[in-house]
């Protein structure tokens, strides 16, 4: 969310972002939101003129009754009644203002990075560097849960009677793997000096709101009925809230934590062959991280974020690549984001494992995350990246450990976390 000063000072340059984003629709709320505002300010000088002058009256009637001035108190008092109506009348148009101000906000995309590239949507995002040799064995790989099913791993049908499609149970080695890779990522992201955390599961509404748009909670968010909470869709949203409402000593900053959770999306349009797989699932496990930081250091937190996935990934053997996100593919409070991308060698092509993103203060805007400096309070910056989602990064995992005979190779630095197993068969 942008500060409103800035969209009453820039309303051009507001434009413009709104255009590089592709949302002409939106371009009308800058001059609404503008006029409101306008309206707001007027309300706000109005009614603290009219607070100034209860004050000034009420010390006259009070000097009217002391010299026995009744008549004069009298029509004070009458005065300063025709003033608390019009106060009362101006306070709620001035909750009015604002309420429409901030739904006006919420809605209108935060600046993008000068560096970010121009695009209408995911087609156009921009390969930046590829990590490792991407290699297609001589033999045909099959799908990943065709791999799973011969290996006793994973069990759809079942899953399918109970909770339907969306769901699986992993079963035996593949089960003991999803949980190894967790448990490395955790590990992997302690020694780069991350401090672990597993956080709530479920968030009230203003945390929600405060940390993703409008159309990303419908798409996303499972809410329990009757109460104002929302499973997470992935942890970065209850650790980023774990800060609201807070004023951080700057000296506690960079805070940098690393969490697991499980996640529960909706997937609205899901389709294709992925859906009878485990690539986009209703249910499944992560390993985040998420930076908490000074303005002026968040981009040099998103570089070191995007390369703890890309160098957890290549611990593991697989070829990864970095794919920058163009403006139209770009969520409305976010300044710059970077997909991971693994190789898929059934595929012969890259897919997405993880996503970094810098999200400026838009975050810490909505929910009021300050840092007392030494020269004031200022809002903090706040980032997120995946560690590793299995099991979509399973797919990866297995396709690219795969071996002619259907045996699965461990990388060594798994095995310490698979009991020393160096062949999954």
């Amino acid at each position: 969310m942008l500060d409103i000063k800035f969209v009453r000072e820039n309303p051009e340059l507001v434009k413009q972002n709104i255009k590089n984003k592709f949302q002409e629709g939106k371009l009308a709320l800058v001059d609404e939101v503008i006029e409101l505002d306008k309206q707001n300010r007027a309300a706000i000088t109005e009614a603290d003129q009219l607070r100034a002058d209860r004050n000034r009256l009420s010390k006259m009637i009070g000097g009217f009754m002391a010299k026995g001035e009744k008549d004069k108190a009298e029509e004070t008092k009458k005065l300063v009644a025709e003033q608390a109506q019009r106060l009362a009348e101006l306070e709620k148009l001035e909750a009015e203002l604002q309420e429409k101000i901030k739904t006006i906000m919420y809605t209108i995309p935060n600046i993008i990075d000068p560096s970010v590239p121009i695009g209408k949507d995911d087609s156009e995002n921009v390969e930046v560097q590829r990590y490792g040799e991407p290699f297609v064995p001589d033999f045909d790989i099959p799908y990943h849960t065709d791999i799973m099913e011969r290996l006793n791993g994973i069990d759809l049908d079942s899953a399918r009677r109970v909770a339907g499609n969306g769901f699986y149970y992993l079963m035996g080695d593949i089960a003991r793997l999803h949980s190894a890779v967790i448990s490395y990522a955790r590990d992997f992201m302690i020694d780069r000096g991350f401090t672990y955390c597993i956080p709530p599961y479920m968030i009230r509404s203003n945390v929600v709101t405060g940390v993703m748009s409008f159309a990303e909670m419908d798409a996303m968010m499972y809410k329990i009925e009757g109460e104002d909470l929302y499973l997470i869709g992935t942890s970065e949203h209850s650790m980023i809230g774990k800060f609201i409402d807070q004023i951080v000593p700057e000296a506690q900053l960079p805070i940098t934590l690393t969490s697991y959770s499980p996640c529960f999306r909706k997937e609205k349009g899901a389709h294709g062959l992925e859906e009878r797989g485990v690539y986009r699932i209703h249910q499944f496990e992560k390993q985040e991280m998420i930076v908490v930081c000074k303005p002026e250091d968040s981009m040099t937190w998103f570089d070191k974020l995007w390369q703890n996935t890309v160098d957890l990934f290549r611990s593991l053997d697989i070829p990864v690549r970095t794919l920058e996100c163009c403006s139209g593919d770009l969520a409305d409070l976010k300044v710059k984001s970077v997909d991971v991308e693994a190789w898929s060698p059934r595929q012969k092509k890259y897919f997405e494992v993880g996503s970094c993103s810098n999200l400026g203060d838009a975050q810490a805007r909505r929910l009021k995350i300050r840092v007392n400096g030494e020269n004031g309070k200022y809002l903090a910056h706040t980032l997120n990246n995946t560690v590793v989602a299995p099991p979509r990064m399973l797919i990866a995992f297995l396709e690219n450990n795969l071996n002619a005979d259907g045996t699965v190779r461990i990388p060594e630095a798994l095995r310490p976390y698979m009991g020393g197993k160096e062949i999954i068969g």
